[in-house]
């Protein structure tokens, strides 16, 4: 057999220059994390000794996260933040995929206006509105619980859901629609039957809404700090406050706070990434 020719030396090097950055970075984003969580299962001199070396027999301690769950009720953050966040992805899916069908469906009056508006509403950062949103919240009883938190993050997370949404539910065939329709299906078993067929947007949709909610600190500071709906990050952040000298328990919340993201992120990387090249292309 022939072997087949070798390119020349400046193709190939042009061609592991993306690599090199692209390691480059994981590096840089990826070692931090990476430090924190090894750093949490260590004991506190080998944190300042030892800080790049993983933890072994002689340096292994858990006693930071002993103290998160013996002078915090993190159990408790992690359930409401668990709460929170997977009604508030529920209702976003759910209003947000009706919503895009029937933009992508039907033809009527104002049909453009709302569509200009969910654009908006991706545009201005709803935080603008917090002191609106707390009048809101206080006149309807809702401040500090965690259904006001559901309600503020299902807001913020629907005019990118039906922007998006719209765009996959415009690809799914015509003809299959039609024919549910000849045999006597109602336009909910229309929609239940195209669904399915947009499952890449719907995991892009709920991994991108699902990280902001986790993670904000805002919205649980102003609308509910009661000590009973705390959420994760709020209680990672009074926590900090009370042992920042302690960096044992520092690094064991950390690593408890984010855990639980990078894991989703990862078991779902594949159908964020087709979700959202899908929808660009779409």
């Amino acid at each position: 057999m022939r072997e087949k020719p070798r390119k020349p030396w400046p193709a190939r090097l042009g061609a592991a220059v993306p690599h090199v950055i692209l390691v480059t970075y994981v590096l840089i984003a990826c070692g931090p994390i990476l430090m924190i969580v090894m750093n949490s299962f260590k004991s506190r001199q080998a944190i300042f000794g030892e800080p790049f070396a993983p933890p072994n027999a002689s340096t292994f301690d858990l006693s930071g996260f002993e103290t998160v769950f013996d002078r915090s009720r993190f159990e408790l953050y992690f359930l409401n933040s668990f709460i929170i966040t997977v009604c508030s992805v529920f209702l976003v899916l759910l209003l947000g995929s009706m919503a895009a069908f029937a933009l992508a469906e039907y033809r009527f009056v104002g049909m453009t206006l709302l569509a200009l508006y969910m654009a908006v509403g991706i545009m201005i950062p709803i935080r603008l509105g917090t002191v609106g949103i707390l009048e809101l919240l206080v006149t309807i009883g809702l401040v500090n619980s965690l259904a006001g938190l559901v309600l503020v993050y299902t807001a913020m997370g629907l005019p990118l859901a039906v922007f998006v949404l719209t765009s996959f539910f415009k690809q799914v065939p015509k003809e299959l629609k039609d024919a549910a329709r000849i045999d006597g299906a109602n336009e909910y078993r229309v929609f239940s039957l195209a669904v399915p067929l947009i499952r890449p947007g719907l995991a892009a949709i709920g991994i991108y809404t699902m990280l902001p909610i986790w993670n904000d600190l805002w919205f649980p500071l102003i609308l509910a700090p009661a000590e009973n709906v705390r959420t994760v990050t709020l209680g990672a952040q009074a926590f900090l406050g009370q042992f920042v000298s302690d960096w044992n328990a520092v690094l064991a919340v950390l690593t408890l706070a984010m855990l639980p993201m990078i894991a989703l992120y990862i078991i779902f990387s594949k159908q964020f990434v087709r979700g959202l090249t899908g929808g660009a292309l779409k």
